[in-house]
């Protein structure tokens, strides 16, 4: 990846001039449509096979712990058997790598689960490769086809999920705690659950699963959930309804990875082919840098900032204890104004063809990397707007946010630049449009 960095000169220019891409979910994209399916996980439940679109790698070994905390902010002091967390890795500037959800299966046996992309497993086989950590890596990548992966992997969320899983397994199971990892059984078949639910159900320990299992049995399961959701209102999700899922849990997803640009980085980069997925996304919307580093995210940015714990040793730790006390961004939702983004969606379908804005879609538009200028009221840069969604639950168009300290106050109007700069000129994969702005109203917890 160096070699084809160093070729083009700029890593912001070779992002911004990829074929725009969605992501590719090899499942239906609806399955009873996606409003149905969104409104199912506030008011029922709706059951996601992330069997095809999910990496898991297996860490093994004496030093799988010490490997974890050397790279993570995360404390690791009470970490093993039948935990999870929310994994966060930076670089030594302290801004993040990515993010994962951990799984501890043994106590020398960790499963790293995320994206296709996994932007946190390589930088940790990396450092296997390179740093004399006692710990093996085992890849089980996503595929269309279930008999090709280790495990299946369901993840099922609303209000009703706990009576469903309660029925497919023939009676009640055991309380799991939040971010434990219970076992239960289901259509003769041994599954794990990860209790991920945000919330509370009055009555219900749980109102979200992620169960998984060895592959033989995925088929079996899912049919047995299917069938014991019936009563219940249980709707599948298909892919449009999936991505739109983050908006509500305030998940912001694939943030532009912290590796492309630094000393530090580059021997990582140099490790990575020129055919990593890392060096193909497409970055679209109105924020233009030619400074990869200005699209970097602290964790703060994401909403992380309750993970770091200084009891131990990791790289960025410095960084981050600097940055402790500084200005920074927060994660923030912004509510975008519904007569600006109706006066959008009629100008850029119906308006005259040379001042037609960038159109939105629905539910999810622009995938891979997006980044819109938010500005206050007096012009000036405040923050990051990504992943424009509409979702029925919240009646309306919200987008995750980066926005600085000052900004992220609940009720703050600020402005966000739609569209690019030139219209989409410098790309040729843009459709031409005419740059436009829409008022939005920051939230600091999901709106409702």
């Amino acid at each position: 990846m160096e070699d084809k960095l160093r070729e083009l000169g700029n890593a912001a220019l070779l992002l911004r001039n990829r074929p725009f891409s969605r992501t590719p979910f090899p499942f239906p994209a609806e399955y009873t449509g996606w409003p149905d399916e969104q409104r199912a996980w506030r008011d029922s439940a709706t059951l996601y096979d992330q069997s095809h679109i999910m990496m898991d790698v297996y860490f093994e070994g004496p030093d799988v712990k010490r490997l974890f905390s050397d790279f993570g902010v995360n404390s690791f002091t009470t970490f093993g058997k039948n935990r999870a967390k929310q994994y966060v890795a930076c670089n030594p500037d302290g801004m993040v790598i990515g993010d994962a959800v951990l799984f501890g299966l043994e106590d020398n046996l960790y499963n790293l689960v995320g994206n296709a992309d996994g932007h946190v497993s390589k930088w940790l086989m990396y450092q296997i490769e390179t740093g004399g950590y006692r710990v093996t890596a085992t890849v089980d990548p996503a595929s269309p086809r279930l008999s090709d992966r280790q495990v299946f992997r369901y993840q099922m969320n609303g209000p009703l999920t706990q009576r469903i899983i309660e029925k497919a397994a023939g009676g009640p199971i055991d309380p799991i705690p939040f971010f434990r990892i219970g076992d239960l059984t289901i259509a003769g078949h041994s599954v794990h659950a990860l209790n991920h639910s945000m919330s509370r159900v009055p009555g219900m320990e749980f109102s979200g699963l992620e169960l998984y299992g060895p592959a033989g049995g995925g088929i079996a399961v899912w049919e047995a959930l299917v069938a014991a959701g019936e009563e219940f209102g249980l709707r599948l999700g298909g892919a449009r309804s999936y991505p739109t899922s983050a908006a509500e849990s305030g998940w912001i997803a694939r943030p532009v990875s912290a590796i492309y640009s630094g000393e530090s980085m580059r021997p990582y980069r140099e490790w990575l082919p020129s055919t990593d997925l890392q060096a193909s996304p497409s970055m679209q919307g109105s924020f233009i840098s030619d400074d990869i580093a200005d699209y970097y995210a602290t964790p703060w940015a994401l909403g992380y900032g309750r993970f770091i714990k200084y009891d131990h040793e990791f790289v960025g730790r410095e960084a981050l204890q600097r940055l402790e006390a500084a200005p920074k961004r927060k994660k923030v939702w912004l509510r975008w104004d519904e007569d600006d983004i109706l006066r959008v969606m009629r100008d850029s379908l119906f308006g005259a063809e040379a001042q037609r804005p960038r159109i939105i879609d629905v539910p999810m538009g622009y995938r891979n990397y997006h980044f819109d200028k938010v500005v206050d009221n007096h012009g000036a840069l405040v923050g990051l707007s990504m992943y424009l969604v509409y979702t029925v639950n919240i009646g309306g168009f919200v987008s995750m946010a980066m926005v600085d300290e000052a900004s992220a106050i609940e009720g703050t109007e600020l402005t966000v630049v739609w569209g690019q700069e030139d219209g989409g000129a410098s790309n040729s994969f843009t459709v031409p449009h005419v740059q436009t702005t829409l008022r939005a109203t920051v939230s600091t917890r999901p709106p409702a």
